[in-house]
């Protein structure tokens, strides 16, 4: 289920957070085409970041977009063949790329001499790296993260025929990807904090140092960068001229960690009641939908509604089964229904056909997520 009004609201609140820069929505936060149009025609937002690029023809082949960046390198031949086939695709796709060997196999797959040039995207990896890199902090991405390796790169992407360089992107994961107020550990949050302000001092540089080395080689269209965690602070960035967003359409339960900004939560799944194994116990059909990401509590879903329910340490959210605890599981009965938040946005499309649709109390319509139009993107 999907709140429209805490959806919407979310919309413009992070367009508010980006003070003027357009937002460009992350469809993987979201996986639901309905749902990527209706932001897509509020203010603020322009443009998709899909995740795959069989994902990102189909978007733009169905009109939910014309200019469609691919987040990651693709290996997908079919896919490139099929974009290398059409002029209009062309136009509206970018490709990601952060390694010659990407270049070669596009060259393999479709000579350039019998395309037209395709739109490329050069990724600089923002992870903070301090103490000679002896530490890392972020995620690991692209193998180019100076400004001289990103002017190196630019020009070599520059004298290949059959490609264009139209854009950099950097996704700064240590900051727009890391709740900076985990519960229950203070010192913890407030080494967070302090990590986070010295890495965006040092990216600040950084970037703008490889924006002005790639602008030496290319006529950049965009330089892209953030997420739903960082849209303040990345929008603040003279070097960035656009922001994606997503996963704060949803407001997942890992934004929960988070102090400049929390989504209201806007997406929520259910699980019926099957079981009442013990006093104060109640067990729900399914409910083991985990996260990706490092294995933890974090990844599982949060019983939400009614208020006051816990998964057993124990068991935690089963694949078939999830028993759950607290004052409200002594009420339940067999046919209740349990609410949870799934940890993070997108994912909860994978496992569900058909979003509902909830404006207040009425339910107004449904919209399928990309596996309820048969398809699996990754």
């Amino acid at each position: 289920m999907v709140d429209l009004a805490a959806f919407d609201a979310n919309a413009d609140a992070l367009v508010s957070r980006a003070a003027g820069k357009p937002l460009r929505v992350a469809s993987k936060s979201v996986r639901a085409r309905e749902l990527l149009s209706r932001v897509l025609a509020r203010p603020g937002w322009r443009g998709v970041m899909a995740f795959t690029l069989p994902e990102a023809i189909w978007l733009a082949r169905t009109g939910v977009s014309d200019d469609v960046l691919v987040a990651y390198p693709t290996a997908n031949r079919g896919a490139l063949a099929e974009l290398a086939a059409d002029p209009a695709l062309a136009a509206a796709v970018t490709l990601m790329v952060d390694d010659p060997g990407q270049l070669d196999l596009v060259d393999a797959v479709c000579p350039p001499g019998g395309r037209p040039a395709l739109r490329i995207c050069l990724d600089l990896d923002a992870s903070w790296r301090p103490l000679g890199g002896r530490v890392h902090l972020g995620v690991r991405r692209s193998p180019v993260h100076s400004a001289r390796a990103a002017g190196t790169f630019a020009a070599a992407v520059a004298t290949r025929p059959g490609f264009r360089l139209v854009g950099l992107m950097s996704y700064e994961a240590q900051i727009a990807g890391l709740g900076d107020a985990p519960p229950g550990q203070q010192v913890r949050g407030a080494a967070i904090r302090a990590a986070q302000r010295r890495s965006y001092r040092e990216l600040l540089d950084r970037r703008a140092a490889a924006v002005a080395a790639v602008r030496e080689h290319a006529d950049l269209e965009f330089v892209n960068g953030g997420g739903t965690g960082s849209v303040a602070a990345t929008s603040a960035d003279p070097a960035v001229t656009e922001v994606t967003a997503g996963s704060g359409l949803y407001g997942p339960t890992l934004f929960d960690a988070y102090r400049a900004w929390r989504p209201t939560p806007a997406a929520f799944f259910a699980c019926a009641v099957v079981r009442r194994p013990a006093p104060g116990l109640a067990t729900v059909l399914g409910g083991g939908w985990i996260a990706s990401g490092a294995a933890g509590e974090s990844r599982l879903p949060r019983p939400w509604l009614p208020a006051g329910l816990k998964l057993l340490g124990a068991e935690g959210a089963g694949e078939v089964q999830t028993p759950l605890v607290g004052a409200a599981a002594t009420t339940l009965r067999v046919g209740d229904r349990v609410w949870f938040r799934h940890a993070k946005a997108g994912e909860l499309c994978e496992r569900v056909n058909e979003l509902h649709l909830v404006d207040g109390d009425e339910v107004v319509g449904t919209a399928p997520s990309y596996r309820g139009e048969g398809h699996a993107f990754l």
